[in-house]
């Protein structure tokens, strides 16, 4: 699983030209499902994600968690993510999880942020989207499942 984190002032998602989702300071997160990740990825993605120091204090440093700051996040799966570059000049997404099961997990991680009481937004799964991002910073992130 890859999340690419990216530290935002605000942003949003439109598909056909109406937003249908909206976030103030916060992450945005693009998510990439691999075909062998499980519900465990999910679990200690959103620990990680959740804790990591990355919000500005005060003096702006990167100090805060998301959590001491009460951001927002705005979820957006991006099976793109799971591109392999490694023959030719066209992607592969071979090694990306089958749609039906991504969803689940899409689903899980919504569920697990929120138990941990931070706002979650979303784009709109296997969807064709405009996301509109003004990042913060900018302070982008990835984080890899497999590498917790």
């Amino acid at each position: 699983m890859r999340l690419l984190i990216q530290r935002v002032a605000k942003a949003s998602v439109e598909i056909e030209s109406e937003t249908i989702s909206s976030i103030g300071a916060g992450y945005v997160i693009l998510l990439g499902i691999f075909e062998d990740d499980a519900a465990d990825d999910v679990t200690k993605s959103v620990q990680k994600l959740v804790n990591l120091r990355i919000m500005s204090d005060d003096e702006g440093k990167m100090n805060r968690s998301i959590l001491d700051v009460h951001g927002e996040i705005l979820l957006v799966s991006q099976f793109t993510l799971c591109a392999d570059l490694t023959f030719g000049r066209r992607p592969s997404f071979i090694k990306a999880k089958k749609p039906e099961e991504a969803e689940k997990l899409y689903k899980q991680m919504i569920t697990e942020i929120e138990k941990v009481g931070l706002s979650v937004q979303t784009g709109r799964f296997g969807s064709y989207m405009t996301v509109k991002i003004e990042n913060d910073g900018p302070v982008t992130i990835i984080l890899d499942s497999k590498k917790i």
